[in-house]
């Protein structure tokens, strides 16, 4: 894989320093946190980077691989977005953990009566909430749900690396894949998640680019 003279920059301050967080290697370079992150996210993807939540990007000691990168910046949200699981927001918890098992799924979106997009249940939410007596089958996940405008979301023309950059900086599990309606309201058609991210770079690695389609 061809390296961009920054990349290989960055690459260098890691093996130095790491760990190091993102807002340090910005200012060894002169430039914002918004600017690095494709590159940091391309790095994490291949392979070269590694990221703790709290600590910070270290050097994985790898040094090769085939995957090209202009194949990497040129991957869309909508070949690789799977099915969503969401529940209502009058749902109680108790529901919601139901549903999260049985669906094998780290992150639930919330709906409204209009089945637009409400709130995103997380396990450690739900986890949170069945800490202690409380009446789960009673209370509902609009309680203790992350509620918008303080939800991640993206759309399926989307590039795949900007949405990597999301799940590594905000250190969340999955985004949801909206349409965009009236009045700011989303419909969840899809959601990426990080185990997305691991599929795609199989995918890459193997020479399986995808020709149009939705992966799950």
């Amino acid at each position: 894989m061809e390296l961009t003279g920054r990349q290989e920059r960055i690459l260098e301050i890691v093996k130095n320093e790491g760990p190091i967080t993102g807002e340090q290697i910005a200012e060894h370079l002169s430039l914002t946190r918004a600017t690095l992150r494709p590159d940091l996210a391309i790095l994490t993807m291949v392979g070269f980077l590694g990221a703790r939540p709290r600590v910070g990007y270290y050097y994985t000691g790898k040094t090769g691989t085939e995957v090209p990168m202009e194949q990497i910046k040129e991957l869309k949200i909508k070949e690789y977005q799977s099915i969503p699981v969401v529940v209502g927001e009058s749902d109680s918890v108790y529901d919601a953990i139901s549903a999260m098992f049985l669906e094998d799924v780290g992150t639930l979106f919330v709906v409204d009566e209009s089945s637009h997009l409400a709130g995103v249940l997380s396990r450690k939410d739900l986890l949170r909430a069945s800490i202690g007596n409380q009446d789960l089958e009673s209370m509902p996940v609009s309680i203790i749900m992350t509620r918008m405008p303080n939800i991640t979301v993206c759309k399926k023309d989307d590039l795949l690396i900007e949405v990597a950059s999301h799940l590594i900086e905000r250190q969340i599990d999955a985004i949801p894949v909206v349409n965009e309606k009236e009045n700011n309201r989303y419909e969840v058609v899809g959601r990426v998640t990080k185990t997305t991210m691991t599929k795609v770079l199989v995918h890459l690695i193997h020479s399986e680019l995808p020709q149009g389609g939705k992966r799950s």
